[in-house]
């Protein structure tokens, strides 16, 4: 009965979660203007998409959306494995505080720390606009990257930095050639976590883009609902954006899986020529 039980709230949580996504799934292929009225398989809503039938506050919140992601994503992720290599190389409690303080922004509610940027670059003068909402998601983003890459540093051996300094290697060689490759799969889970992140979010973002007009797909979405709908072929968009999303993580976790069995078997080649020698 506990198996029973466990397997059933299991499948009942999955449902839950995954069941409205895969209700605008299907309803993204019918031109219905109402979310649960079928009229019909239609491509519609994707033509639409793609050939400029939206109107154009839509088609600026995707522009706007995807560039302050890649940037936000990109700086990020240099700043987050920068940050993970020190953090690394630190002594056991200074790493302790540091990792400790590190997680203070993941734990913290967005929207204490959108109020907390909005009164910064109020106090500070700063025009609100595309810089505000880049730095602001930069400063989100970074923590979840500096998580994704301390693992990788933490399993790869310590020594192979110092080999490659007393082999003739510059500091800046040694990160290039021997780290980077070793925390590779942690710098680019953590570049798509730090780009879903960036897409995803709203309370950040609703308190730094000022009063200029600049909207992303989260602004955009909440302002067009509280006009009592949404355009349909947001649901379109959305579809398009989880199977992106979805392919990503699937080509990350199969090249991870790849390396890893690579590495397994280098490992036994080596195990089986030292008992060869032996």
């Amino acid at each position: 009965m506990k198996k029973v039980f466990s397997t059933t709230y299991l499948i009942a949580l999955l449902v839950m979660l995954y069941a409205p996504i895969v209700i605008i799934a299907i309803f993204s292929f019918t031109e219905s203007k109402v979310l649960g009225n079928w009229t019909g398989f239609s491509t519609e809503l994707y033509e639409s998409l793609f050939s400029g039938g939206v109107n154009s506050s839509l088609v600026d919140a995707i522009k706007n959306t995807f560039v302050i992601a890649l940037v936000a994503a990109t700086a990020s992720t240099a700043l987050g494995t920068v940050a993970a290599i020190g953090i690394n190389d630190l002594r056991y409690r200074k790493r302790r505080v540091v990792n400790f303080v590190n997680n203070i922004p993941i734990l913290n509610p967005d929207i204490i720390t959108g109020i907390s940027l909005f009164l910064l670059f109020i106090s500070l003068g700063v025009t609100q606009g595309y810089t505000t909402v880049i730095l602001a998601h930069i400063t989100f983003c970074t923590p979840y990257v500096v998580l994704s890459v301390m693992p990788r540093l933490t399993q790869m051996n310590p020594n192979i930095y110092e080999a490659a300094l007393d082999l003739g290697a510059t500091p800046l060689q040694a990160i290039r050639r021997v780290i980077i490759p070793e925390i590779r799969p942690g710098m680019i889970s953590g570049f798509i976590l730090a780009f879903t992140l960036s897409i995803d979010d709203f309370a950040v973002t609703i308190f730094t883009n000022g009063t200029d007009g600049l909207e992303t797909l989260s602004t955009y979405i909440y302002a067009d609902a509280r006009k009592g709908g949404l355009t349909p072929e947001l649901r379109a968009l959305s579809t398009i954006i989880l199977v992106v999303v979805l392919v990503l993580l699937i080509v990350v976790n199969y090249r991870a899986r790849r390396q890893a069995r690579r590495a397994e078997a280098l490992h036994d080649e080596a195990n089986f020529k030292k008992q060869a020698r032996r």
